[in-house]
């Protein structure tokens, strides 16, 4: 093959890469919204062992790491409610969000 036909071809394969790729994400961010969805009834019956909050935090962070709009939503929930960033581990919130926990007592400069 020729220069030619290799730069040719690499052209529909990169933009099929990039839609699997991004199909790919979609399914694992909504993969993230089951579990979330999932954790909350099964830790609500296995209230000794805890298994829906395993199942949470894989969810968080399969929807914040893969998704755009997750990200969104979920800090839009740390936004309207600052009490439930507290009880986020500081690793979570570099993982999912890549910054540190916010401190809500003091005021922020912006």
């Amino acid at each position: 093959m020729t220069d030619s036909s290799a730069g040719f071809l690499r052209k529909p394969i990169d933009m099929a890469r990039r839609h699997v790729g991004g199909f790919f994400r979609q399914i694992l961010a909504v993969l993230g919204l089951m579990h979330i969805v999932v954790a909350i009834p099964v830790g609500m019956a296995t209230p000794f062992l805890p298994i829906g909050l395993p199942l949470a935090i894989i969810g968080v962070i399969l929807l914040g790491r893969n998704s755009v709009w997750g990200r969104r939503w979920m800090e839009g929930i740390l936004t309207r409610h600052p009490r439930v960033e507290r009880f986020a581990p500081s690793w979570l919130m570099r993982l999912v969000f890549g910054r540190e926990k916010r401190d809500h007592l003091q005021p922020q400069a912006d």
